[in-house]
């Protein structure tokens, strides 16, 4: 009959051991973030008080299986972390990584300089997934809206619920588009995390990556620029006087998407790494 409760100081030495016996790498992380999501404990719990008995021994083996068969811990708990938000996640939005924080830094300044001089920034979020990038503006710059444009009804659903799980509902608006195609007006900025990996690498990422993300939010076509041409060529119309588009690259990009921007009358205004030193995000203005 199995065990109806454990100390949890015991239960995560138990969760380590088993992830690191199936040779995940952070196997000590991911069992402390398992245990405590689904035991509702936390560090501190662990550190004062290890004879603490968890009773949700059953909904952690389970988890501890998933992440065992190769499903990342974050899809299991069903949330990220994303630039200090807690973001819900969901089978057709992209897991927001760090790298993608890079972007936000560097358009924020300008959100912030035009909601200021304006009284508002509109912001257009182009294949927004779980509105990270277009919720992380909102949340810092109380003047900004944004329209989060995805063509998955269920990443859409995904970010208006985080939206309201964030309070900031009444600045965001969840529209389904193919890129621009059902877009109207005009936007301070619009930015993207596009699709950028070439049709032929997709086999070559990571397990992770590759089996859980969707893969329509990581194919750009043949040369895995697809998404950028779809920009360049149509976001001109959509863009206020004075107004910039933010794009997250992929570490091997700068040049090619900077040269479909300058030919589609663009300036590359500036370029920033991200904490791995490679190039991450380009900003463009007309």
């Amino acid at each position: 009959m199995p065990e109806a409760a454990r100390p949890l100081g015991e239960l995560l030495r138990h969760a380590r051991a088993r992830l690191a016996g199936a040779g995940i790498t952070d196997a000590a992380f991911d069992a402390r973030l398992i245990v405590e999501h689904f035991s509702g404990t936390t560090r501190t719990d662990a550190i004062s008080t290890p004879d603490r008995i968890v009773t949700q021994l059953a909904e952690i083996e389970a988890a501890l299986d998933r992440r065992i068969s190769g499903e990342p811990v974050h899809r299991i708990l069903g949330f990220r972390e994303f630039y200090g938000m807690r973001l819900g996640l969901s089978t057709e939005t992209l897991e927001p990584r760090p790298d993608t924080e890079t972007l936000v830094d560097a358009v924020l300044p300008f959100v912030r300089e035009t909601a200021a001089r304006v009284g508002t920034c509109r912001i257009l979020d182009l294949g927004t997934g779980t509105g990270a990038i277009a919720l992380s503006f909102l949340v810092q710059e109380p003047l900004a809206v944004a329209t989060g444009v995805d063509v998955s009804d269920d990443a859409l659903a995904t970010a208006a619920a985080n939206a309201a799980d964030l309070g900031v509902s009444n600045r965001f608006s969840a529209k389904k588009s193919d890129w621009f195609a059902e877009i109207t007006g005009r936007y301070h900025l619009i930015v993207s995390n596009p699709p950028y990996i070439a049709s032929s690498e997709i086999e070559d990422l990571q397990d992770e990556v590759r089996n859980f993300d969707p893969r329509r939010a990581l194919d750009g076509g043949p040369d895995g620029l697809g998404a950028y041409r779809a920009i360049a060529s149509d976001a001109a119309p959509h863009l206020e006087q004075g107004g910039l588009v933010g794009l997250e690259i992929g570490h091997d990009q700068r040049r090619d998407v900077t040269e479909l921007f300058e030919q589609a009358g663009y300036r590359l205004i500036t370029q920033h790494k991200d904490l791995g030193g490679n190039d991450r995000a380009l900003v463009f203005g007309k």
